[in-house]
């Protein structure tokens, strides 16, 4: 068959970026449409793909891609797949899955989330429109809903990645959906029992407002414990001025055998953002390392309690303390943390969607 494959945008790299590159393993020849590309911003990830881009593919969408969010969705229709194609692979938390293309080509859609800023208050509370009138703001949101909810429509077959999101697509897209959870690469992160643990804590992901980094700061200044916080992001600057001297910023780290490393020597992994699925907490458990997490979204999929790790349950630094003095009482085994991971594997994940590509 002739495959394609399309992306909202590559201006980042995290957990959807991920699958993508899963998707390329299995697909190699399929070309990848997306409205932005970023090389830089992706840290060569993608070097020597076809990649097709939109007419929205210049350096201050790259670096401000939010202020262009009423322009995506004209983007994307904007780029036609040709009718020789024989299936479109759209994976996806807001536009791709609204590409153009044959009536003869089969669409399969990998819903992350339905369009955050066209359904969830609290994106548009952090994301400020200040230049935008009232009245022209409520003609955006409901024209993103609408145009969100009709291109949900498109695909023959809708899968997402947890019960969280599966939920979610119900209420606003009226889909009933399967779930497949995304490729956690096992080669890359696995338990290693010679790598001995450390006297440090872990945080990792893109540095943006509603991650929570600053919650999980604010909690280790207060108790004094050494934390490591991984990513990048324009929260940055702002992390730094209110972190003391226990918590070090070490960036992205791009060598995976690094990576695992760090995983596997943290006494516990942190997460306090409510994730469609939030595959760093995989990454972790699969290197052994217990988590703490915020119990709301796709962590309840994830961490089994007192197993592979602990919740915390109000999103605020003394909820999040209280966890931590408990979680020092509690001895995991390294070994089944990194056996419930399995689940999440990339063998499960391939077998999966090579299932549902058959029956589609």
């Amino acid at each position: 068959m002739k495959i394609a494959i399309v992306h909202d945008y590559l201006n980042q790299y995290g957990g959807a970026e991920r699958v993508l590159e899963c998707l390329m393993e299995m697909f190699p020849e399929a070309p990848i449409y997306t409205l932005l590309y970023d090389e830089q911003k992706t840290h060569g990830k993608f070097v020597g793909k076809k990649i097709i881009t939109s007419f929205l593919d210049f350096k201050l969408v790259h670096n401000h891609h939010r202020w262009f969010i009423p322009l995506m969705p004209l983007a994307m229709m904007a780029m036609k797949i040709d009718d020789s194609y024989d299936l479109v692979i759209s994976a996806t938390a807001g536009y791709a899955k609204g590409i153009s293309y044959g009536s003869q080509t089969k669409h399969f859609c990998y819903c992350y989330t339905p369009l955050r800023y066209a359904w969830e208050e609290s994106y548009l509370k952090n994301f400020k429109f200040k230049i935008l009138n009232f009245k022209l703001m409520s003609f955006i949101l409901k024209y993103l809903r609408s145009w969100d909810y009709k291109v949900a429509q498109k695909p023959e077959k809708m899968v997402t990645l947890s019960n969280f999101i599966a939920q979610k697509i119900k209420n606003f897209y009226d889909r009933e959906v399967e779930v497949l959870y995304p490729p956690l690469d096992t080669k890359k992160f696995f338990y290693d029992p010679e790598i001995k643990k450390e006297n440090y804590y872990l945080a990792a992901g893109r540095l943006i407002h509603y991650k929570n980094f600053h919650i999980i700061i604010e909690a280790f200044n207060r108790l004094g414990l050494p934390l490591k916080i991984i990513g990048a992001g324009p929260e940055l600057k702002n992390l730094k001025k209110i972190a003391k001297l226990n918590i070090d910023f070490l960036g992205f780290v791009q060598n995976d055998n690094e990576m695992r490393r760090i995983y596997s020597a943290a006494k516990g992994f942190i997460f306090a953002s409510v994730e469609d699925f939030g595959l760093v907490m995989a990454e972790a458990q699969a290197c052994g390392t217990p988590v703490v997490a915020l119990g709301e979204g796709g962590a309840l999929e994830i961490v089994l309690p007192r197993k592979t790790g602990l919740f915390f349950h109000k999103l605020d630094v003394d909820d999040l303390v209280l966890a931590l003095k408990y979680f020092n009482q509690i001895n995991f085994d390294r070994n089944k943390i990194a056996e419930s991971a399995q689940r999440f594997s990339t063998r499960n994940f391939k077998g999966g969607l090579t299932d549902i590509l058959k029956g589609l």
